[in-house]
């Protein structure tokens, strides 16, 4: 069998971007200081967040991810699944299949940093603390050009009640190497409102203190760095953000078109982590705020949940690229066989396809907890809003 191509234009699944003999393992490192259940799920789901669209690439993946009916799903919708799904149940196995990939001769794109002692830098594709300091969000001010960069200052946890008062609007976040991303390194304080510190200001020593943006626009910059180290963008998405600034999806296709000078810096700050050694796709996040500035908010050297659904599109229904289309995510307690089934009418209607999912049944983790991932796409913007508000509402707990 011939090695895959390298895709320098429109790739459509992780073997295009990464190339052969890569295994990628999206799962974010267990810090020792923090108990081994907190955020268990959370980091399970991130390893299969690739699988959907892997094809010959190997990827480490929690078993919670390779459940049959959901396997089943996501081919028959067309999707390029991997088919070389590594799987572990416990954080032993985890291991395992790290060291079992590293003795089969594979490089490993760590998408998170991972201690050297599980993969030593010399078997990665980029290093652990390369990627550590690219997702830092103390780091931004040395990728990004002035001009575009929020008011922030990094300090210590023990100055945060001068730097952060609860009078006043601000963003904090982990200025650490561990980049576990998921929303759990960012908290938002309006003034007036109490203040409940985020648990990783137990953790760390410092935190990065934020001006708080009025946002009127928010975008997420998909890009990929191929194996010839050149960054090329792959779409402008825009992102769909709740009250407490999490991310809960995705807008594709009939995107307001970023401005030009902002999407020249994208590509420059992509192209810089490049010339330092990073391979892979990364979200840069950005926004223009309602007094009219274009400010970048967060580097996201990693896989996504805004990388998916794209080359998703891509291998599928490359014609809804350009038409209204909207990511979203169901948590439930179910199986998520009976998720699936609960929406399979929906899904054979047309205009809805199953993009990723995870079940902690498959795992020792004793919380049942079921996602499902799902991409709505259409003619109609309102139309897509409104199916996609429809199954949020159904499914809200």
């Amino acid at each position: 069998m011939p090695a895959p191509t390298l895709a320098h234009t429109s790739p459509r699944t992780l073997t295009d971007i990464y190339g052969p003999d890569i295994a990628v393992c999206a799962r974010p490192a267990q810090e020792a200081t923090v108990p081994a259940a907190r955020h268990r799920a959370t980091r399970d789901a991130l390893t299969a967040r690739p699988l959907p669209v892997a094809a010959d690439t190997p990827i480490i993946c929690s078993a919670g991810g390779t459940d049959p009916t959901l396997l089943a799903e996501l081919r028959d919708g067309g999707l390029p699944v991997g088919t070389d799904p590594r799987e572990f149940r416990t954080e032993t196995e985890f291991t395992t299949r790290v060291a079992e990939a590293l003795s089969d001769g594979l490089r490993l794109s760590m998408e998170y940093p991972q201690p050297t002692t599980l993969c030593p830098d010399e078997r990665s594709l980029k290093s652990a603390e390369l990627v550590g300091y690219l997702n830092n969000k103390a780091s931004i001010s040395t990728f990004v050009d002035p001009r575009f960069q929020a008011r922030r200052a990094i300090v210590t946890t023990d100055e945060l009640p001068d730097a952060a008062p609860a009078e006043k609007s601000w963003v904090l976040k982990a200025a650490t190497n561990a980049a576990h991303g998921a929303s759990l390194d960012v908290y938002l304080h309006h003034a007036g409102d109490p203040i409940a510190l985020p648990a990783f200001t137990d953790i760390l020593t410092e935190v990065v203190v934020e001006e708080y943006l009025h946002i009127h626009r928010n975008w997420g910059i998909q890009l990929h760095i191929a194996a010839d180290a050149t960054a090329r963008l792959l779409a402008v998405t825009d992102q769909r953000v709740d009250a407490a600034g999490i991310y809960t999806g995705g807008r594709f296709g009939t995107v307001e078109p970023l401005p030009a000078d902002l999407l020249t810096e994208c590509l420059a700050i992509a192209q810089r982590a490049a010339d330092v050694g990073y391979r892979g796709m990364c979200s840069l996040d950005c926004a223009q705020t309602r007094d009219g500035r274009l400010v970048m908010l967060d580097l996201n050297f990693r896989i996504t949940s805004g990388s998916i659904p794209l080359l998703a599109l891509r291998t599928i229904r490359p014609d809804a690229l350009d038409r209204p289309a909207e990511s979203l995510k169901i948590t439930t307690t179910a199986p998520i066989a009976d998720l699936l089934t609960a929406l399979r009418p929906a899904i054979r209607s047309g205009g809805l396809i199953v993009t990723g999912g995870h079940d902690t049944r498959r795992t020792d983790n004793p919380i049942p907890e079921s996602i499902v991932h799902l991409l709505v796409f259409g003619d109609d913007p309102d139309d897509v809003t409104a199916r996609r508000a429809a199954l949020e509402a159904i499914y809200k707990s």
